[in-house]
C-alpha cells in the first residue's frame, strides 16, 4: 500500500486559508460592489458585514457609519476617473477625462446621483479637481472661467449619464416605441416629430443619443472662448 497521502486529504488537514484583515479599504469596497450587484437600496451596515464575513460591529472600527461608509464609495469610484495631465493639450485631456467619467458612473449605477446630491471631499475626489483646474488655468483659463468650463463639463457628464441610465427605453426598443406612439403626432399637428420619428421607424436615423457629440460642442466652445480672452489681453 502506498504511504503517499491523497492531494484531498492534505488540503483538509492543512490549515483553513487566512482571511484578508479588515480594512477601512476593503469595507469600502465591498459596499462599493454590493451596490454595483443590488443597488444602492441593499446597502446596510449588516448587509455589509454579512458580505465581508464579520460581526457588523467590527465595521466600526473602521468607518463612523453608513453615510461615512457613502462617502468612502463615492470616492472610490472619483478615483478610478481619468485626471487630466498639467501641460500639453488641454482640450484632449479634458475630453479625455469626461469620457472616463461617463464610463465610469455607467459602471456604477447608484454614483451619478451620488455625486451629484451631496458634498464630496474625500481625497480622490480632492485630487481630481485640482487637476481639472490645474489643466485649464495652465491652457489659459483664468481661475474663474476654469470653474465655470469644468462646472458646465460636469453637468453635461452626469445630466447625460443619469439621462441614459433611466430612459424607459433600450436602444432596439426605439423603432418599436416610435411606431406604437406615431399615432399621437399626426403630421397635420406635429409635422416635425412625425417625420423624425418616420426616419427611426424606417431605420434611417437610430435615434440615439451621443454622449460626444455634446461634450464636442462644450469643448469647441471653450476653445474659441479661450482664443478670445487671450485675444483681449
Amino acid at each position: 500500500m502506498s504511504s503517499k497521502k491523497s492531494p484531498t486529504r492534505a488540503v483538509r488537514r492543512g490549515k483553513p486559508a487566512r482571511r484578508a484583515p479588515l480594512s477601512r479599504e476593503r469595507v469600502l469596497r465591498a459596499a462599493v460592489e454590493l451596490a454595483d450587484a443590488e443597488g444602492l437600496a441593499a446597502l446596510s451596515m449588516r448587509r455589509l458585514a454579512q458580505a465581508l464575513g464579520v460581526e457588523a460591529m467590527s465595521l466600526y472600527n473602521h468607518v463612523a457609519g453608513k453615510d461615512d461608509v457613502l462617502d468612502g464609495m463615492v470616492d472610490l469610484v472619483v478615483g478610478e476617473i481619468e485626471a487630466p495631465a498639467v501641460g500639453g493639450d488641454w482640450k484632449a485631456a479634458i475630453r479625455r477625462r469626461a469620457v472616463s467619467a461617463h464610463e465610469v458612473l455607467l459602471r456604477h449605477r447608484w454614483a451619478p446621483l451620488r455625486v451629484v446630491s451631496t458634498l464630496n471631499i474625500g481625497p480622490a475626489m480632492r485630487r481630481y479637481v485640482d487637476a481639472t483646474i490645474g489643466c485649464l488655468t495652465a491652457a489659459g483659463f483664468s481661475y474663474a472661467l476654469a470653474d465655470r468650463a469644468w462646472n458646465a463639463i460636469d453637468s453635461h457628464i452626469y445630466g447625460f449619464t443619469l439621462q441614459q441610465l433611466n430612459f424607459p427605453l433600450a436602444p432596439g426598443e426605439y423603432a418599436s416605441a416610435a411606431q406604437q406612439f406615431l399615432h399621437l403626432i399626426p403630421p397635420e399637428q406635429y409635422p416635425h416629430m412625425h417625420a423624425m420619428s418616420r426616419l427611426v421607424i424606417d431605420g434611417k436615423h437610430d435615434g440615439l443619443q451621443d454622449f460626444t457629440f455634446g461634450l464636442d460642442l462644450l469643448l469647441d466652445g471653450l476653445e474659441r472662448l479661450l482664443e478670445r480672452t487671450k485675444a483681449a489681453v
